[in-house]
């Protein structure tokens, strides 16, 4: 089967963010009275995915997607601790329901309530009410809940350590993913994304987080930002700072997902990072949602960039299937309940 590792709810339903609104005008003025999430019926979630995510994931030959909130509406910098914690409950049930609409086709996948300046470990109980009362089975973890400003200290600080305690008592990974931007210096998708994506793996590289977590597994979105095509740079760096070889020292823990939107792209990742480090993912009506004029094709159709490859098929079911399963093992076993 095929499984899409990165996805988001980017066609929720108005009423949605019409509670987000209302909730940030509450905070800017304290005399309103904070608002209850939106009541949308199933009838309004059908139509939001049927026309949109299931429709593309059939035509283009896809399976299931790891089904996550979106990840620009996050903005964990918006509002205060309060006001993020109620926002990731409200996106994180409402995935919840668009699962159990369509079991088959749908996995979740939580946003967590981080907030500029609050401890990691506050929100440990949104991931583990994620994972043992809804059935998801991984996480999105913004490196920089500030909106592109980056006053978090590295993933591997240790004040990021009561989250990373909890995920591998869960057995679930997390995808690094930052939000929105309120830094006019950083585009969010086209800068920030792709800066974090890399900052994350340097971070990776300059500490020791995996010697204190050996089974602590992160899939780093957007094929790895500007690692694959600046790899010697990395290897390079870590052999001055006589870091193990990146094999060892990183690549056991670390994940790149396939949204890439060229073929010279897909071709570059497949021919630097390792078979086994590479997950299938599109991204799919998100960033970059238009037609490329040069091949007459959807940017984030990343499918059809991996069908060009001369994979065997054992190698096409490495990168399509098992090693998502491997990196996300409550999505194997829910896949097994499936009889899949």
């Amino acid at each position: 089967m095929i499984i899409d590792c990165h996805g988001h709810y980017t066609t929720a339903p108005g009423p949605h963010q019409s509670f987000r609104e209302a909730q940030l005008a509450a905070f800017a003025d304290p005399s309103k009275p904070p608002p209850k999430p939106a009541t949308i019926s199933d009838d309004e979630i059908r139509e939001s995915v049927e026309q949109n995510q299931l429709r593309l994931l059939r035509e283009r030959g896809a399976d299931l997607t790891l089904f996550s909130p979106r990840a620009s509406a996050m903005a964990h910098h918006e509002g205060d601790e309060a006001v993020s914690q109620a926002w990731t409950r409200a996106c994180n049930d409402l995935i919840k329901r668009v699962v159990d609409l369509y079991p088959a086709h749908f996995v979740g996948v939580c946003q967590l309530p981080q907030s500029p300046g609050a401890p990691i470990a506050n929100s440990v109980a949104e991931l583990e009410r994620c994972v043992t009362e809804l059935g998801f089975v991984g996480c999105n973890l913004n490196p920089d809940p500030s909106g592109g400003h980056w006053t978090s200290k590295p993933l591997t600080d240790r004040s990021w350590y009561p989250l990373y305690e909890k995920m591998v008592e869960l057995d679930v990974p997390a995808m690094v993913h930052v939000s929105g931007s309120c830094n006019c210096n950083f585009h969010a998708t086209g800068a920030h994304y792709i800066n974090a994506d890399t900052t994350a793996f340097m971070q990776f590289i300059e500490g020791d987080l995996f010697r204190d977590f050996p089974t602590l597994r992160f899939v780093i979105p957007h094929g790895g930002g500007a690692v694959p095509y600046h790899w010697g740079r990395y290897r390079g760096l870590a052999d001055m700072m006589k870091r193990p070889h990146l094999r060892d020292h990183v690549m056991k823990n670390v994940f790149f997902d396939t949204c890439v939107y060229h073929q010279p792209g897909i071709d570059l990742l497949f021919k630097v990072i390792d078979l086994e480090n590479i997950l299938f993912g599109s991204e799919m009506v998100g960033a970059v949602r238009g037609i490329d004029p040069e091949t007459g094709q959807y940017f984030d159709d990343t499918k059809r960039y991996l069908d060009a490859l001369p994979l065997t098929e054992a190698q096409r079911h490495q990168v399509f299937e098992g090693n998502a399963r491997r990196v996300y093992p409550r999505l194997d076993a829910i896949l097994k309940n499936q009889g899949r």
